[in-house]
Order: structure tokens, then C-alpha cells, then sequence
């Protein structure tokens, strides 16, 4: 190689005090059969695009969903926690196929001591959802919680799962039935062709369960019968009717078992339902009230007409009036009659403690102008509710509906009863309330208004999410529990951003990093932790997505691009991941490879800096920065200490033993290098040698950062690069640096002469879900805690208890108060 082919640099330690640059990152170099693609194409993975689904993530020009239409005739049975009820189904054929059976989703029948989700429920262990339990360990024994034993108990005594009494074709004829499951199989008497429609109807029963007793998605609560609470229930009532389970193009039937955690996906259509209740309870339903003379008084209905052009809530039915509506129930029946097109379920509550309060949300556009925000809620709501829970439902659909499309339905509502938070078209069911205070006062922690502002923003979002955009929750959990939290905490941190919403990426770390971490993509009911699997991973993934690799613009257009595509349709990940790309234009196959199907972690670490200057060839210039250099080592502690004691060196001693060497060191110039810098110089091009001598002459600074990728997963590098005279630089470097070497990477940055690196920190917002911030600063920084002095607690075994002192102790009566003896325990 001629010499003017050569780059020549002088390497000056000033960040790092190594003296050469190694070849490759020694931990973790790639070896020979070990590289693996992190930007291999995801189209190996996702189903092949046709006729139903496209390549571009839209459905396709032969898409098609199937739509089943009800008419339920449902009476509560208030004393005997009971639901009875008759339904006319009418299932509409959409699609290619001839159907010989339908099958229909037994929900209750979950709660059967014989289903599969009782029998298949471990003792203790990660994963559980409802009372906790843990397994013997050792010499302890093993914990059994009082909700078990309440939850073992109800299921004992009280017999639940539907009771099927009928189930016959519009002329009267009996269809053959089989149960299996929460699933029942119904065979037609005439297979249903493409095109065509079937009604047949069913009756059926099932008693309630309590919700408190068994953690359910919906059901009864019972107030104590006390002065404090004043008795009555709470009905809340979902997944209450047999409902078809969907047929798609991608599956056929889904028909997957019901344990309890995966939820739903279903078929829109049309309902009409008539609910007969107490006349003096409240309801609140899916759909818009058909009949409001039979079952609101005049002052109610001319309120609700009020509320529509409100700028705050209008009471419906005050809380003085629910408190008086409490103390004395009736005999008599009201049937309230509800309607609601193109939902994909249907869902109630009804009680005689709800007061109800409604605002008009002016929407304007086409799709609704005008939808009815309301809530009921007992007296246990309290000030929370009436301040929040409405605000919060108009405030959810401003958000959401920039980021989507018009809220399409009437109504949207949010329900107070033992649900903490459960979603159903235009209806929620949310648990926050008030503390009743023994001065008779009602408060309420910063915890659970947050609490109640979050789930009801939640809630609602999903009315969006899956109950438009219609997903299968049952298969991916977090295609809505993913989306709608990334939106809740959009919509969440406009509200106000001091409340920890849980979507930041610094929020899954913890998890990331976890031996309990399994893929996005894996089934919910085999997900060893569901919170952070299908609501807080993917919604910071969203939340990277959109701050720090696309950018709000692509971000936002892309996705409404999805969301509208998808509304009142039935969207797989493979639509998803199709559409943000096809959208933004920007090629996300890593990304979704990494985060959705994958169990690798963000731990990108600096590992090392250097600064190079460019060599000038000119002899007389870089020999006395190589000179320079060798004189800024630390001396060697023997030659110091020799100084300090006065030794003379041997040289100095004897003048005749000195030579030309003494005179003329390593560095010393000679007309040989002049002359071959001069040679050089001839030997370049007119245009090389105008770039070199102007890089000589700018003299700018040459750093090579050295990056190593611990944690396995592909990010972009975000750099803050601080400066000696105060300034800082950030600078964004794609995740496709990471394309041939995904375990290392080296990156020049070159600066002008005058600014000078003191400091690089990677990741500096903690946007990307970096695991580790401390390799994150190089040079390395103090790692900041805390120490805190603590007093050792006595211990509390069995032999340690001091039975002589103790066997002095009184029994208590019930009544006695303990509070006097507070503070007598051993800590």
C-alpha cells in the first residue's frame, strides 16, 4: 500500500488513559456461527397476505365478519341474586363457508367447581389472579388468605353456571345442544350457507355470584344492613347471556376455553333488550333508553335534557335522592328497554343506591355530534365521583378521538360497584370510593383519586379499544390492554403528568430484566405476569415508538391510519405491525421483532472513549506531539524518589561517558523524514491533498465511542455529549448501526478544535428502557443511594414468645377497644 493510501492518526489519551484502540470489544466479539440478524424481515413470521388481509396491514377486498343480532327479554330476581331471561339470536353469514353448528360462549359456566379454570388453578405461584396463596417452604407453613376461604365457600354453597332450559329454531322445533365447557355447541337443522341468515332462540338462568367472594368481572355486592352502610346490592351484570362466539378468516371458530384471565372477541350487531327490575332502582345499560316515561319521572327526564348542553354535571337523580331511594324497597317491577346498533356485547348495572349524573359532550362531526357522559355511583362515591368520573369520560374521548376516530356511540358511562375497572360497549364498571369518617364526613386519599381518574380514562379508552377496533383479547391481550394504556397514559399525563401513570419506559425495566418475563406475543392465560406483559411493555414500547424512532407526525398518522382502518373490524398483530409501517414509511421489523417476540432487554452500555488527532506527516510537527506525550506519563516512583534523596545520575557524574544519543532522543528529526514528508505530499492527488491539508489545518478532534449491546435487544443510541466550555449536544443515532454487529459497535464523532469532550452519557431521558443507566455515562459517574441506620427488630418464633408475661393477658370481649393496646406487641 503507497503511503498516500495510508490514514494516518496520533492517538492522545484524554478521555480514556489507554494508549491504543483495541479491534473489537473483547466480552462480547462476534465469533464465527454466533451473529444473529436483528433486522432479518418479520414477513417469515407473520401470515401471508390475501384476499381477507393485505400486505399493507388493511383488510382486504373480499374481508368479511359475521354479525349476530339479539333481542333479550331479562328479569332480575333481587332476593334471590338470580338472573332469568329468553333471547332471540339471529346469526348473519357473511362469510365463504357453510355452517353445520354454531357455537356459543357459556361464560358463567366458568365459575362451575368442575370447569376447567377451577380445576386447573394452582395453589400459590406466579401468575394468580383473585386471593393470593403461597406454597410451603421449609419449616413454615403454608398461607391460605381468608379470600380463598370465602371464595372456596360461596362456590360451595351456591350453584352457579347456566341453567339451559331451552333452545329451539323459530318454529318451535328442539336444536340439538352440547355443552362443553363455557363453550355449547348448537347443530343447525339445516346447514347455513353463505349468505344466509338462522334465528333460534334460547332460555336461561343462572344465579349471580357475588363479586367481593369470587373476583369476578362482574356481579352482586351487598351492603351491610347497618346505620353506616344501610344494606341493599349493586348489581353489575356482564358476560350475563349466551353469545356467539366469533368465526373469522384467520382461525374459524374460536373457540378457546374461558379460564378467566383472556377476555373476549365477539361479533358486532344489533340489540334490543328489555331488563325488569325493582321500580325503584337505577340503570345503567349499553345502548340508548327506549322508554323513559314508563321508568323516569318527569323532573328526571327534563334534568337529563339539561345536562345535554351542561358545562358541568346535572344530577339525574341526586345523591339526597338515592340516599332516600335506599331505605325502603317495593314489590314492584319496572322494565327498562334499551337499544344499542353495531355493538359487540352488551353489559348493565342496576341498583336503588345509584344517584346518576350526566353532561353532554358536544363532539360535533358527522359520526356523533352529541354523546351523553354519565355516572352512578352510591353514596359511597361521594365527592370523588362527582367531581371526577364524569370529567374523566369526556376528557378520555377529547384524547382519544384525536388519536382515532369520533366516539361513535350515544353514550359512554361509568359505573360504580365492586369492579375495580372493567370495560363493555358504552358502559364501565369502576371500583375507587370514599372512606365513611366516624365524624360522618366522606374522604378519599390522593390514591384513589388518582385511582378513579385513572381507570375511568381506561375504562372508557376502551370503548375505542377493543370495543371498536375489535381485537381478540382471548389470543393477544395486548393488542387492547397494550394500546389502550399507551393511550391512557397520553390522555393521563394531559390531565396531569404528576400522577405515575406506568407507561414510561423507565416503568418496565424491572420487568424486562425479570426471570418471569415471557414475549408480548404469548397467549394470555399463559402469561406468568399480566400487568407488565400486556399493558405496561407494550404501551412503553408505543411510547418509544412514537417519542424516540418515528416522531410524533409519523407516529400519530400512522396509527389514526390504523385505528380507522380497523374500526367496527376485527384486526390481528400481523394488521397492526403491517399498517404502522406501511404508514409511516419506515421499516419497523426490528422493532417488533425484539420488543413483541422477544424476551431481550435495552442495555446498551458505554464501554470506553477515545480521542484520536489526525497526523500532520510533517515530521517537525508530529515528533514533538509524540514527545510531548511520552513526557506527560506519570514518572516512574523509583526516579522520583531517587530525586527526592539527592541521588546523581551515573551520566552526570562522567562527562566522557555521554554520546550523540544524550544530545539527540528518539524524537529528534532528521532531513530522511523531511524528505519523505515531502514525497508524500507529492504522491497525492490534487484532491486528496486538498482534503488533507485542510483536515491538518482545521486540527478538529477525533473520538471513537465503543458500544456494547449487553442486553440483546436493538435500540437507537441516544447521546448527550457535554463539552468543556459548558455545552451540551445530543445526538440520535438509529438502531441500524447495530445491523452487522448487534453485540458491538464503534462510533467516530468528530468535533471542531475548540470543543473539547469532557462527557457522553447514553440515554440521558431514560426514554429507550435502558436496564442499566449506570454503564450508560462514560467516564463513569458515582452511583447515587442512600444508607440508612436501622434498629434491629426482636425476634417472633415460637420459642422466643415470653409465655409467663403473656399467659397474664385478659381475653378481650368484642366490644372492648383495641386500641389501648397498641404499641404491646414485639416488633
Amino acid at each position: 500500500m503507497s503511503t498516500a493510501k495510508r490514514h494516518f492518526f496520533w492517538l492522545a489519551p484524554v478521555l480514556s488513559m489507554l494508549i491504543s484502540l483495541p479491534s473489537a470489544h473483547a466480552s462480547i466479539k462476534q465469533t464465527k456461527g454466533d451473529f444473529e440478524d436483528k433486522f432479518r424481515q418479520l414477513d417469515e413470521v407473520l401470515p401471508t397476505p390475501n384476499v381477507y388481509r393485505n400486505a399493507a396491514g388493511e383488510p382486504g377486498h373480499q374481508y368479511w365478519q359475521q354479525q349476530v343480532d339479539y333481542d333479550i327479554d331479562v328479569k332480575l330476581l333481587e332476593g334471590e341474586r338470580r338472573i332469568e331471561a329468553k333471547e332471540t339470536i339471529t346469526y348473519h353469514n357473511n362469510s365463504p363457508d357453510t355452517l353445520k353448528y354454531l357455537w356459543i360462549q357459556l361464560d358463567q359456566n366458568k365459575f362451575r367447581d368442575d370447569s376447567m379454570s377451577a380445576l386447573t388453578t394452582t395453589f400459590g405461584g406466579i401468575g394468580n389472579r383473585g386471593p393470593a396463596t403461597e406454597a410451603a417452604s421449609g419449616s413454615k407453613p403454608a398461607k391460605l388468605s381468608m379470600g380463598a376461604l370465602r371464595r372456596q365457600q360461596f362456590v360451595e354453597d351456591n350453584e352457579l353456571g347456566y341453567t339451559i332450559s331451552r333452545v329451539e329454531d323459530k318454529s318451535g322445533n328442539d336444536l340439538r345442544h352440547t355443552t362443553v365447557g363455557t363453550l355449547m355447541r348448537v347443530d343447525l337443522a339445516t346447514p347455513l350457507k353463505p349468505g344466509k341468515k338462522v334465528t333460534f332462540d334460547i332460555d336461561f338462568a343462572f344465579n349471580i355470584v357475588e363479586e367481593d367472594a369470587v373476583s369476578a368481572r362482574a356481579g352482586y355486592e351487598h351492603f351491610p344492613d347497618d346505620e353506616r352502610e344501610g344494606g341493599n346490592d349493586i348489581f353489575l351484570l356482564a358476560q350475563w347471556f349466551p353469545r356467539l362466539a366469533a368465526y373469522t378468516d384467520y382461525e374459524a371458530w374460536t373457540n378457546k376455553e374461558f379460564i378467566g384471565r383472556g377476555e373476549f372477541t365477539l361479533e358486532f350487531g344489533n340489540y334490543e333488550v328489555d331488563i325488569t327490575v325493582p321500580a325503584d332502582h337505577i340503570v345503567s345499560s349499553t345502548g340508548e333508553l327506549q322508554n323513559p316515561k314508563d321508568v323516569l319521572t318527569k323532573t328526571q327526564r327534563d334534568r337529563l335534557k339539561k345536562a345535554e348542553k351542561a358545562d358541568r354535571i346535572v344530577f339525574v337523580v341526586t345523591p339526597e335522592e338515592a340516599i332516600e331511594n335506599e331505605k325502603e324497597g317495593t314489590s314492584k317491577l319496572k322494565t327498562w328497554t334499551f337499544k344499542a346498533e353495531n355493538v359487540r356485547d352488551f353489559a348493565w348495572a342496576s341498583s336503588r343506591k345509584f344517584a346518576w349524573d350526566a353532561r353532554g359532550y358536544q363532539q360535533g362531526g358527522d359520526t356523533q355530534p352529541l354523546v351523553m357522559a354519565m355516572s352512578f355511583y352510591p353514596k359511597e362515591g361521594g365527592e370523588l365521583w362527582q367531581k371526577y368520573s364524569t370529567e374523566s369520560i369526556i376528557h378520555t374521548m377529547d384524547v382519544y378521538s384525536r388519536f382515532s376516530f369520533d366516539y361513535p356511540y350515544p353514550v359512554a358511562q361509568s359505573v360504580n360497584g365492586p369492579v375495580g375497572g372493567m370495560e363493555y360497549p358504552m358502559i364501565t364498571f369502576n371500583g375507587p370510593r370514599t372512606e365513611l369518617q366516624d365524624d360522618g364526613s366522606r374522604t378519599y386519599s390522593l390514591a384513589e383519586k388518582r385511582f378513579l381518574i385513572g381507570v375511568v380514562i381506561h375504562e372508557v379508552g376502551h370503548i375505542y379499544f377493543p370495543m371498536t377496533v375489535n381485537s381478540d383479547e382471548r389470543q393477544w391481550t395486548w393488542m387492547d390492554e397494550g394500546l389502550n394504556s399507551f393511550l391512557d397514559g397520553v390522555a393521563g399525563r394531559e390531565w396531569d403528568p404528576t400522577i405515575p401513570w406506568g407507561v414510561e419506559p423507565r416503568d418496565i425495566t424491572g420487568y424486562m430484566k425479570s426471570q418471569t418475563q415471557v414475549p408480548i406475543m404469548t397467549q394470555s392465560d399463559s402469561v406468568l405476569r399480566l400487568g407488565p406483559n400486556a399493558y405496561t411493555k407494550p404501551a412503553a414500547a408505543l411510547n418509544i415508538l412514537r417519542e424516540t424512532i418515528l416522531g410524533r407526525e409519523l407516529f400519530d398518522f400512522a396509527f389514526k391510519e390504523y385505528a380507522q382502518r380497523w374500526m367496527f373490524k376485527r384486526p390481528t398483530p400481523s394488521d397492526f405491525f403491517r399498517t404502522m409501517e406501511e404508514a409511516s414509511g419506515v421499516d419497523l421489523d426490528w422493532f417488533w421483532r425484539g420488543w413483541f417476540y422477544s424476551t431481550d432487554h435495552v442495555d446498551i452500555s458505554l464501554d470506553s472513549v477515545y480521542k484520536l488527532r489526525l497526523n500532520t506527516e510533517d515530521p517537525d510537527i508530529d515528533f514533538g506531539r509524540e514527545r510531548q506525550t511520552e513526557m506527560e506519563k506519570p514518572q516512574s516512583l523509583t526516579v522520583i524518589r531517587n530525586k527526592e534523596e539527592g541521588k546523581e545520575l551515573w551520566v552526570d557524574r562522567f562527562d566522557d561517558i555521554s554520546d550523540f544519543y544524550d544530545e539527540n532522543d528518539r524524537y529528534t528529526v532528521t532531513n530522511k523524514e523531511r524528505n519523505s514528508y515531502q514525497k508524500f505530499l507529492k504522491g497525492l492527488e490534487p484532491w486528496e491533498r486538498t482534503a488533507f491539508e485542510r483536515a491538518v489545518r482545521e486540527d478538529k478532534n477525533y473520538y471513537v465511542l465503543n458500544f456494547s449491546n449487553h442486553g440483546g435487544l436493538v435500540m437507537p443510541i441516544i447521546l448527550e455529549l457535554a463539552y468543556e466550555d459548558g455545552s451540551t449536544e445530543e445526538m440520535r443515532i438509529p438502531a441500524e448501526i447495530w445491523r452487522r454487529t448487534p453485540k458491538a459497535v464503534s462510533k467516530l464523532i468528530v468535533t471542531e478544535k475548540d470543543k473539547e469532550l469532557v462527557s457522553v452519557t447514553v440515554d440521558p431521558h431514560w426514554e429507550t428502557a435502558d436496564v442499566n443507566v449506570e454503564n450508560n455515562h462514560y467516564p463513569r459517574r458515582i452511583i447515587p443511594s442512600r444508607i440508612e441506620a436501622y434498629k434491629g427488630k426482636s425476634r417472633n418464633s415460637y420459642e422466643y414468645r415470653d409465655l409467663m408475661q403473656d399467659s397474664k393477658t385478659e381475653l378481650k370481649t368484642d366490644d372492648e377497644d383495641d386500641e389501648n393496646d397498641e404499641g404491646n406487641d414485639d416488633e
